[in-house]
């Protein structure tokens, strides 16, 4: 019995369980006096039965999927040569990789070595014993458990406060995911960024001016050794990002504003749509566009004025990227500013402020902490933006402020980093993890500064 038909029995078992448990309340209930000197309603008892059948049953399914390969790979090592056991461990993995392949496509071509094809074989009778016995604990266990939920139903059984602190400490694992994630995403990229930094001093990282991550093949190879320097990503990420909000932030918001205060019903039901129609492009199409039109006529017009574009240029991809990021600024502010109440409007009015003056003075105020919360959302699309980059700002890691120039950002180089096969111990591929923290940390910066900005109006609001 494989994963998915175990967990349909599952639910088989909890639906079952659940009906007998509602029955068995009803039988319970007659025998008592009537269903007015049960505890809870059946449906609680029919739940509670369900739940206790169902939530041992899949943590013993779930701990046995967690172990089971490790046991299987551990057993299957056992078994091969010696010489083969004492191979490193990427090697071994590799051995193993090569076994698993054969085991499951049952392909005799892809190794002739017979230790491979005999370990092979022992894998799948492995897994068959394995999956033989999961699914007959499983029946074992879930049997049990409704016998003894059909025991435990009693009138004075406090049915519906044990359901609801089951479902709440359900919807509080649920709640804790977030949490957890971001423990584990900040935790992973920390302990390799320390591995990262054991090889090259914080100091070059933060305040080095030139970066090129190849190693050294020769060791007379001029700059093979690496150059960590982090301030020209950091840099062209600002710069393209900058680019973006200027274009984005203004016409965002004027456009909210617009179909808000300005526009008539019917316009509004047809433009807001067409608007947000840009969010669902997919980045590389916009990344054809700055590549294939916008890049070429930003080089033509500045030929125009005697200025040198470049090719590739941070102009050309902020600007599109700005376009992109349109629909996250605008459709949140609209929302935001249609919540504020009308009875803010009508007394701004009937204290004799025109409809811009109460826009100004009123509305925004009220509407800055959500106004400000899309923006966050579009700066955290523009710095986390790839494509767009790639195609139109290209791969050099310039220090420049100019943004007729080609630059590159983080998450271009992260991608450049860890495409291919890499090894994760060198500083190459270390860097990564070094990037992705310290853009962490100014985001997280930067939420900072404008929780603190919001509160300050928010207060001055009211």
């Amino acid at each position: 019995m494989n994963t998915t038909t175990l967990l349909i029995a599952i639910l088989l078992f909890m639906a079952f369980a659940f009906f007998l448990g509602r029955g068995r309340s009803i039988a319970v209930s007659a025998t008592n006096g009537g269903m007015r000197n049960l505890n809870s309603l059946p449906s609680y008892y029919g739940t509670l039965t369900a739940l206790w059948c169902g939530i041992p049953s899949i943590l013993i399914v779930l701990i046995w999927l967690l172990f089971d390969d490790y046991f299987i790979r551990q057993s299957v090592i056992q078994m091969l040569p010696q010489n083969v056991q004492n191979l490193s461990d990427l090697d071994l993995g590799l051995v193993m990789n090569t076994i698993g392949n054969v085991a499951e496509s049952g392909n005799l071509g892809l190794s002739s070595e017979p230790h491979i094809l005999a370990a092979a074989e022992k894998m799948n009778e492995l897994k068959g014993i394995s999956q033989m016995a999961i699914s007959v604990i499983f029946g074992c266990v879930a049997a049990i458990l409704i016998v003894f939920s059909w025991f435990r139903i009693n009138p004075n059984l406090r049915a519906r406060s044990k359901v609801e602190t089951a479902f709440k400490i359900g919807l509080l694992l649920c709640a804790s995911i977030a949490i957890f994630t971001t423990a584990g995403i900040v935790l992973s990229v920390l302990f390799e960024s320390i591995k990262f930094f054991q090889s090259v001093p914080i100091s070059e990282f933060l305040f080095g001016l030139e970066w090129s991550p190849q190693m050294a093949i020769r060791a007379d190879q001029v700059g093979g050794s690496g150059a960590f320097g982090s301030l020209p990503l950091f840099a062209g990420t600002m710069l393209i990002s900058a680019i973006a909000m200027i274009l984005a932030v203004p016409a965002g918001l004027m456009a909210a504003i617009y179909l808000s205060e300005y526009a008539a019903p019917k316009v509004r039901m047809t433009v807001k749509p067409l608007l947000e129609i840009l969010a669902g492009v997919p980045t590389v199409v916009y990344g054809f566009f700055a590549a294939l039109t916008v890049a070429p006529f930003i080089r033509e017009s500045g030929g125009m004025f005697g200025l040198d574009v470049s090719s590739e240029s941070a102009l050309a991809a902020g600007l599109v990227m700005g376009v992109m990021i349109i629909p996250f600024v605008s459709s949140l502010s609209d929302d935001v500013i249609n919540a504020v109440p009308q009875s803010l409007r009508d007394g701004s009015f009937g204290l004799g402020a025109t409809k811009s003056e109460t826009i100004k003075q009123v509305i925004i105020p009220a509407a800055l902490p959500g106004i400000v919360g899309g923006i966050l959302l579009a700066v955290s699309r523009a710095i986390g933006e790839t494509m767009i980059v790639v195609m139109a700002a290209g791969l050099a890691a310039n220090l420049t402020a100019n943004p007729l120039e080609s630059v590159t950002t983080v998450t271009v180089q992260i991608v450049t980093l860890l495409v291919g096969d890499q090894e994760f111990n060198s500083p190459k591929t270390l860097s990564a993890f070094a990037l992705g923290l310290l853009l962490f940390l100014i985001t997280l910066a930067l939420n900072y500064v404008a929780l603190h900005v919001v509160k300050k109006y928010r207060e001055q609001y009211e």
